[in-house]
């Protein structure tokens, strides 16, 4: 029997097709891919946190903020024009800030922070002498200090507050008398939050045209650099 050319070609697209598809069956895949699949699968997400105020008004501070998303580190940071110079004997000092995954994903898609956004500003001392360091600082173990900066529109009147953590179940609202309020509203780059101070999501911001007016205005007297 003699085969047309058209049904050569037909026979050996069919084993083509077929070598193909055994190939995608059984050919090993790249472990790493895999392997960070299993991780992403294993690793489990940190529950939503839900705000939960006591009688007197003390909130229950997030345990879980180190799981949350990491947004910059400040060394020896002062917002006082007048802060005196540090002397030899002065405790230099880090701040991490925290926000919840929720919020994040939120400024990330819009600029802005939703409704029940939670901020997490956490002191550790700094240290230059430890280990094989020779230079710089790096974060001491011990925690110094805690504060929440939370968005919460129905309860406080200025959509935001601060609560200083006391302990693991208490945190305390720190007055709407305090200096803090006063400054995050007049000099705060996106909805009284420092923004200014986060590389990644500056950008986002600038972006999405959601700096505010004080801000800009602060930007455009800046020294160039």
């Amino acid at each position: 029997m003699v085969l047309r050319p058209r049904t050569v070609a037909l026979l050996c697209l069919a084993t083509i097709s077929s070598l193909a598809a055994f190939l995608i069956a059984f050919w090993p895949r790249p472990s790493g891919v895999s392997a960070a699949v299993a991780v992403s699968q294993a690793v489990p997400q940190p529950e939503p946190f839900i705000p939960t105020y006591s009688k007197d008004g003390d909130l229950a501070p997030p345990l879980q903020y180190r799981e949350w998303i990491y947004l910059t580190s400040g060394l020896d940071m002062s917002y006082n024009p007048k802060a005196a110079p540090k002397s030899g004997n002065d405790m230099s000092m880090f701040d991490n800030v925290f926000v919840n995954p929720e919020a994040y994903r939120s400024f990330v898609a819009t600029g802005t922070w939703p409704d029940k956004t939670v901020m997490i500003l956490e002191t550790r001392g700094a240290e230059n002498k430890g280990s094989i360091n020779k230079s710089g600082h790096f974060q001491s173990g011990g925690i110094m200090g805690v504060e929440i900066h939370i968005k919460d529109e129905s309860r406080f009147p200025g959509k935001w507050a601060f609560f200083d953590v006391e302990s693991e179940t208490k945190a305390t609202l720190i007055p709407a008398t305090a200096p803090c309020y006063s400054c995050h509203a007049e000099h705060a780059a996106v909805d009284t939050t420092f923004v200014q101070f986060y590389p990644t999501l500056l950008p986002i911001a600038q972006k999405k045209g959601t700096l505010s007016a004080g801000y800009l205005k602060e930007a455009a007297n800046e020294p160039k650099k």
